[in-house]
């Protein structure tokens, strides 16, 4: 199948929430901050569930930051 094609805007929505770090993010959605950063470099696909967490900790639909395919236009 080849490379995860799940991608993410994450890094640029925590930039534009106060500059929040990996951290602060990771314990707002209960996960590590490894795993934060293993999602922002696309090593890692996240669970539905912590996928809807990470958007609702950013007040934001999931499409917004999550994406399928090589959709990279909003970054």
């Amino acid at each position: 199948m080849g490379k995860n094609l799940v991608g993410n805007h994450i890094r640029k929505f925590r930039f534009n929430h106060n500059e929040m770090t990996q951290q602060q993010l990771a314990d707002k959605v209960g996960v590590t901050r490894q795993t934060i950063v293993a999602l922002e470099k696309g090593n890692y696909s996240p669970s539905l569930e912590l996928a809807f967490r990470i958007a609702q900790a950013f007040k934001v639909p999931l499409e917004e930051v999550f994406f399928y395919g090589e959709n990279r236009e909003k970054s």
